[in-house]
């Protein structure tokens, strides 16, 4: 029977999507909807995007086993992430009126370093879907009690979302992530309700937790842990703000207004709501203690999932695996079209002859495909956790694309030059520790290449410039004059 209920809700919700597929008319309503966006849509769709399986399965598994310390990450870096954005980035690249954050990196620095970091952005979310790839066949592997293995789940999962992103794009993902939205609070608040009676009351989950020391947070005050803490926070909080599924959001919206506080609102709640799966695993500690001791010498990622089944009524288990789901389904969906359209607009439409709208339309859904292709063959042959996953994702976008989009907005001297170096150097530096460095380094490979990021990019600025420039672009941004390139 919950299968069934699965299958219908699955059904329902790739129907919303094609539906909103009526809206695509062209590639500025494929890649960010028009720019139409109400806000109550954008915050919904901030939140529905970053609130993946990690939220639901990958964070409570890790907390259980270590402390707040150990999720700095996500949800904390993440939070802060969306919420850095719509204060500092969301106003200026929207004003630019672009189609993908490479343009961005165009547009300031010329073609060279927009080739380099969209294919660092693209090459990142092999991580993050392949993550949420692998929870929807872990998910459909569960509820069908082993009828559906996790292989033919996947396959599955990823099928479906494909269809109504290569059809529907940004407006498919915005309105889906609303309904989805509403089934994630709803159905996560619920289950928390019912697991609180279950386990004695909220107050005694927590006194539980803070017995266990589950609240730690901040590091010794020794130097390796401080710098080690460091860098996993600017991991996700830096090395996603460079992503083409934040700036989606940004620049789907009606307004700059609207752009810069759904990032801020969405971003808040995503850090309020990634609480509660993590107060329902630790409650399933203390209500099925040998379970959870069993799965965490298995499978960590299966006790929210296998406590629901083995625990809770029928209800609450349709409202947990709804709300799974709409988690999975709103974060896959957008991170699969946000390579997809930065790897068609930036990467291959300049190499190709020029296209008309509805060419280069079919040319970002033909890459939509494709794209899927490569992370089911990642998704079914890494042994990565999904948090691990998610977490190392974005290393490659901190070392190379962060401080070029930093700098580009709030530094009128920084160069194409500064930029270039600034990418090779985080990379080099960045690859050289992991190859190169001990097992356990006393400064982790992506903080070290964000420094060397950093400094790549104040001495390629400021040394004799060989590439030529200019700093019109940063003027525009700050004068708020609209670029000269607008959307259909």
């Amino acid at each position: 029977m919950l299968l069934w209920f699965v299958i219908a809700y699955w059904v329902i919700s790739v129907a919303i999507g094609l539906w909103a597929a009526l809206r695509v008319k062209n590639t500025a309503d494929f890649a960010v909807a028009g720019r139409h966006l109400p806000f109550y849509m954008v915050t919904a769709t901030v939140f529905a995007t970053w609130f993946g399986s990690e939220a639901v399965l990958g964070i409570p598994a890790t907390f259980i086993d270590g402390n707040l310390q150990s999720i700095v990450a996500d949800p904390f870096g993440s939070a802060l992430c969306l919420i850095l954005v719509g204060l500092f980035f969301a106003a200026p690249l929207y004003r630019m009126k672009l189609l993908t954050i490479g343009d961005f990196y165009k547009r300031r620095y010329g073609r060279k370093v927009e080739v380099l970091t969209s294919l660092a952005i693209v090459v990142s979310y092999l991580g993050w879907v392949g993550a949420q790839i692998t929870a929807l066949g872990l998910v459909f592997n569960v509820v069908s009690q082993g009828a559906i293995s996790q292989e033919m789940g996947m396959w599955i999962g990823s099928v479906t979302i494909l269809i109504y992103t290569f059809f529907g794009g940004m407006w498919a993902i915005a309105i889906t992530d609303l309904v989805q939205m509403i089934v994630i609070v709803l159905g996560l608040l619920y289950i928390g309700g019912e697991v609180s009676q279950m386990a004695g009351g909220v107050g005694t989950v927590i006194d539980h937790a803070a017995a266990a020391g589950k609240f730690e947070f901040w590091p010794s005050m020794d130097l390796k842990e401080l710098i080690a803490f460091t860098a996993a926070a600017c991991t996700m909080m830096l090395g996603s703000m460079p992503q083409q599924d934040v700036f989606q959001r940004v620049q789907s919206a009606k307004s700059e207004k609207i752009a810069v506080w759904g990032s801020v609102l969405g971003g808040s709640l995503y850090f309020m709501f990634a609480f509660v799966p993590l107060f329902i695993g630790y409650a399933a500690t203390i209500i099925a203690p040998d379970m959870v001791k069993q799965l965490m010498a298995e499978d960590s990622q299966l006790i929210l999932p296998q406590f629901v089944m083995q625990h809770m009524p029928f209800i609450a288990q349709v409202l947990f695996f709804g709300a799974l789901l709409s988690a999975i389904k709103g974060c896959a969906s957008a991170t699969l079209l946000a390579p997809s359209v930065s790897f068609a607009e930036n990467i291959l439409k300049p190499m190709l002859p020029p296209m008309t709208d509805k060419q280069t339309l079919l040319t970002m859904r033909i890459v939509t495909l494709v794209f899927t292709c490569f992370v089911m063959v990642y998704a079914l042959n890494t042994e990565a956790t999904i948090f691990g996953m998610v977490e190392s994702a974005y290393q490659i976008t901190l070392v190379s694309a962060f401080i070029p989009l930093a700098f580009g907005v709030y530094w009128r001297r920084a160069t194409n030059q500064g930029a270039l170096l600034s990418i090779f150097a985080g990379v080099a530096v960045w690859q050289g520790v992991i190859w190169l460095g001990p097992e356990d380094p006393f400064v982790p490979a992506q903080f070290a290449g964000l420094i060397a990021s950093f400094f790549g990019m104040i001495i390629g600025s400021l040394m004799p410039q060989y590439i030529e420039h200019n700093h019109d672009i940063h003027d525009q941004l700050h004068r708020g004059e609209h670029a000269h390139e607008s959307l259909n």
